[in-house]
């Protein structure tokens, strides 16, 4: 791979987090999400996107695609192969509400950018879609985070060229904005507009979910792989703020059945926070292991084998095991 491609990269909750994480952005992750529920979405709150991957197929149908959005809307064409996953993740994070780098008390439902989405985003305003995908491409920053998910590739692989029948996932973003809700699909000349108005950040959750449901239905007659994610706030920060509130309100209480129910409270929210906390080590145990080259230690394995005669007889009892299953 050279330097300036992109690789394909795993659409695991876990590797997006650090991907968001590498790119200088705090305060937020990613959640996988397996029931299309608005109450069960709610329960990360504050959410600010949704990712959905599919198989992508040519639409026939028109889409309603918003020729004049708000000047503020961030939205880039992909014009680079295999950034669809980065970009629909920077669709969600360029379009969400920023913490005041001056505020001394951050809020829990904003995030900060950092340096290198602030300046692209900055740097970026005036430019149309198309322009926009193309910095975004060549932001060498972005690309290395996102290279840094790739496999490891202890062989070189003749290029192959794409075939007619082969299977092409894609990403798409959905977000609230300004009162109104997008589906952002770099593919698509514009934004999606949804819901005109009445979109607020309290209800898009109970707006966005019958355009998911929608989307899935138009496949689900030829098609089953679905995978939808959540860009919210880092649930860890969120927990302890919640757990710091109701800490600070029994301590103001001065009634007894009040502080039983509160320590209550408190003691759930404790094995929420002790939850994330190890889902977190166990993300980064996975993304090691997603990085690490297995293949000089299955060739040591192999010569260890040799070296004391048991590769040939377990190589004539997967022959014979393969024969047999042939039956």
């Amino acid at each position: 791979m050279s330097s300036s491609d992109w690789c394909l990269i795993e659409s695991d909750p876990g590797v997006f987090t650090e991907l968001i994480q590498k790119i200088g952005v705090k305060g937020v992750q990613v959640e996988e999400i397996f029931a299309l529920d608005a109450q069960d979405l709610k329960r990360l709150a504050p959410v600010y996107g949704l990712i959905f991957l599919f198989k992508w197929q040519s639409e026939k149908k028109q889409r309603k695609i918003d020729h004049n959005p708000p000047n503020e809307l961030f939205f880039a064409k992909q014009v680079v192969t295999n950034a669809c996953a980065t970009q629909a993740i920077l669709s969600v994070l360029m379009n969400s509400p920023l913490k005041e780098e001056t505020s001394s008390v951050p809020g829990v439902s904003e995030i900060q950018l950092g340096d290198t989405l602030s300046s692209l985003k900055e740097f970026t305003q005036e430019f149309d879609p198309e322009l926009k995908g193309m910095t975004l491409g060549e932001s060498e920053s972005i690309r290395n985070a996102h290279n840094s998910f790739a496999r490891p590739e202890p062989f070189v692989m003749e290029r192959t060229h794409a075939k007619e029948d082969d299977e092409c996932f894609h990403f798409i973003a959905y977000i609230p904005f300004e009162g109104r809700l997008y589906e952002l699909d770099g593919l698509q000349p514009g934004p999606i507009l949804l819901e005109e108005n009445g979109v607020s950040t309290d209800n898009w959750l109970d707006k966005v979910v019958p355009h998911v449901q929608q989307r899935i239905q138009s496949y689900a007659s030829h098609e089953i792989k679905f995978n939808l994610m959540a860009v919210c706030h880092d649930r860890e920060q969120t927990l302890t703020q919640q757990r710091d509130d109701l800490v600070q309100k029994m301590q103001e209480t001065t009634d007894e059945s009040s502080k039983a129910v509160l320590e209550t409270e408190i003691h759930d929210i404790e094995t929420e926070i002790k939850q994330e906390q190890a889902k977190k080590r166990r993300w980064h145990q996975e993304n090691v292991r997603r990085r690490h080259n297995y293949v000089p230690f299955l060739i040591n394995l192999l010569k260890i084998l040799a070296s004391k005669g048991e590769l040939e007889p377990m190589i004539e009892q997967a022959k014979q095991k393969k024969e047999r299953s042939e039956q």
